[in-house]
C-alpha cells in the first residue's frame, strides 16, 4: 500500500494553497479501492487550521475539512513548534487532531512514498 505524507504549512488565509491541500487529502482518503495510507502534518501558519472554527474566504468551514479527513482515519498532527510559536499550544483542537513532533514528522518522511507540500 502506498504511504502518502502531505505537510502543510501555507496559511488558511490569503491564497488557496491550504484548501487545495485539504481538497486533496480528502480525495485521498475518501478514494473508492485501493486507498494509499495517509498522514497530514500542520506545520507554520497552518497550525491554525487544527482549531475549531476556522473558515475559507467564501465562509465555508475548513473544519468540516479537517474532520471528514479524520474520519477516514487520517492522522492529523500539528507542529508542537510551530504551535508553541503562535500561542496555540493549550488551546483546544478539533476532535482527533494531535499534537505531533519533529520527530514523528522525520519517521513520517521517512516511511512516506511520496511527500507532498503546500
Amino acid at each position: 500500500m502506498q504511504k502518502i505524507l502531505i505537510i502543510i504549512h501555507a496559511p488558511p488565509y490569503g491564497s488557496e494553497r491550504c484548501l487545495s491541500a485539504l481538497r486533496l487529502a480528502a480525495a485521498l482518503a475518501g478514494r473508492e479501492g485501493k486507498k494509499p495510507l495517509l498522514d497530514v502534518f500542520l506545520m507554520s501558519d497552518a497550525t491554525v487550521l487544527g482549531l475549531p472554527g476556522q473558515q475559507d474566504a467564501s465562509g465555508n468551514t475548513l473544519q468540516m475539512m479537517v474532520e471528514e479527513i479524520i474520519s477516514h482515519g487520517v492522522p492529523v498532527r500539528v507542529c508542537k513548534t510551530c504551535a508553541g510559536n503562535r500561542g496555540l499550544l493549550g488551546l483546544s483542537l478539533i476532535e482527533g487532531v494531535t499534537i505531533g513532533t519533529l520527530a514523528e514528522l522525520a519517521e513520517a518522511t521517512v516511511q512516506a512514498d511520496k511527500v507532498i507540500t503546500f
